[in-house]
């Protein structure tokens, strides 16, 4: 992470950089804010640390302009002892924190560790937890070679293509990369392009100025710049709009973006993870996908496993999910018993990883003794027919109308989430509500 110095007297602006270096950060530094607006645009800061009063433009106009330009960039002012109301002010405007002069180096580096932190907590737009260890890759033959490759990439800024069928947990070994990474302090800001509509996808993806469209009424930053010191983890690739896959192209070139609507090439560090359960060489044929973006994405691939042809890591995965539904029901389920488990091994799981954590979910809710049985997961049969109970006649658009119901209910209305949980592009899912005539 790099962090900028602005401070018009030299002895000051040189030793807090030395001092921020010897705690392993690396520095730029600017003697006023003119300089540190070039630098602000020529580069990605993790955070600044600003002299109030600066000749030229000081630190309360240097403030207002990184805030015009929506660079999230952090700041602690620096303010002399007279000028602490200034420097209140200036926090009232936007910076995180102040010291005054004289300060202690030392507490300068407490509260810079303390506000890029809380920067990084700001900058996860989903609250899921980051993967423990690579232990919940399992340990499957398949799964041990890509725990051995996700360890080698992670330690790199290599482009990764992540692949595999619906609900195999993608995300998963994503997450796991960053966090093995050096980027691991950084944001993890996952994007599902399946789930957002084409109309909206550019913008949520480089932000928008204000005015660049009807209804922007503010100017908002897009994922690119929200992941920057972080990671951005594309999901389903494949159903990127060809015009924006040239974009996307020159991003990935030239590591900066230009907002809808505005003039400024914003840099950007955030390494690229991206995602598909599409066959994206077959897209490449049929003129679907861009052939130089593919290439440029394949630098690194890893190939997820379908559940069912990796039946021997079901036990440790069971162990995490139940763990994991445990704290978020208010359960104390200690786990399945042999028979379960044995039943578990032998169904296919045509939903791989989601379709066994929703079902263990469900069998949770209704179980009555603390170790689930056959009879608590109520596994299709042989013949598709739950055990003990004898099969009903059930249409096709019965079965649709109750697996969107039931997605809504388990993401709470959330049509992004359920269109991603059914493997739908969030459009059709809204068509299919509307067609069903599902109440929110």
């Amino acid at each position: 992470m790099k962090v900028l110095v602005v401070d018009d007297e030299k002895n000051i602006r040189e030793s807090v950089e030395r001092y921020l270096r010897l705690e392993g950060l690396e520095t730029a530094g600017a003697e006023n804010g003119l300089a540190a607006q070039r630098l602000l645009a020529e580069e990605a800061f993790a955070a600044a640390v600003i002299d109030l009063r600066m000749p030229g433009l000081d630190g309360l106009a240097l403030l207002a302009w990184l805030r015009e330009q929506g660079l999230r960039v952090p700041v602690i002012m620096i303010s002399a002892y007279g000028e602490v109301r200034d420097a209140v002010e200036a926090m009232k405007l936007g910076a995180r924190d102040y010291v005054v002069k004289p300060f202690d180096p030392e507490e300068l580096v407490v509260r810079l560790k303390r506000v890029l932190e809380n920067r990084r907590l700001e900058a996860e737009v989903e609250l899921a937890a980051a993967p423990d260890g690579l232990e919940v890759l399992g340990d499957s033959p398949t799964m041990r070679e890509i725990r051995t490759m996700v360890e080698k990439v992670a330690s790199t800024p290599s482009t990764v293509l992540i692949t595999g069928e619906s609900g195999t947990g993608k995300e998963v070994v994503a997450r796991l990369i960053h966090s093995l990474s050096h980027r691991a302090d950084g944001p993890f800001v996952p994007v599902n392009i399946g789930g957002i509509p084409d109309t909206l996808l550019e913008s949520e993806l480089f932000g928008y100025e204000k005015g660049a469209f009807t209804g922007a009424d503010r100017r908002k930053p897009g994922m690119f710049e929200l992941a920057t010191t972080g990671t951005l983890f594309l999901d389903e690739i494949g159903d990127m709009p060809h015009p924006l896959q040239v974009k996307l192209l020159r991003v990935l070139a030239d590591r900066r973006v230009q907002r809808l609507g505005g003039t400024l090439a914003i840099p950007v560090d955030a390494r690229l993870i991206a995602a598909t359960n599409s066959d994206l060489t077959a897209l490449v044929a049929a003129g679907r996908f861009r052939e130089d973006l593919y290439y440029r994405l394949n630098v690194v691939r890893l190939e997820v496993p379908p559940l069912r042809e990796r039946s021997g890591d079901l036990p440790p995965l069971v162990g995490r999910l139940i763990r994991r539904l445990n704290a978020r029901l208010g359960k104390a389920v200690r786990g399945v018993d042999a028979q379960a488990l044995e039943s578990l091994r032998g169904y296919p799981f045509p939903g791989n990883v989601r379709e066994l954590e929703n079902l263990l979910e469900r069998a949770m809710i209704f179980a009555e003794t603390d170790t689930l049985g056959t009879a608590d997961l109520a596994l299709p049969a042989k013949g598709g027919t739950p055990p003990g109970k004898a099969p009903a006649p059930r249409t096709l658009d019965s079965l649709e109308r109750e697996a969107i119901v039931a997605a809504l209910q388990r993401w709470e209305g959330s049509r992004t989430r359920s269109a991603a949980e059914l493997g739908i592009s969030r459009r059709t899912l809204l068509n299919k509500i509307k067609v069903y005539g599902i109440q929110p």
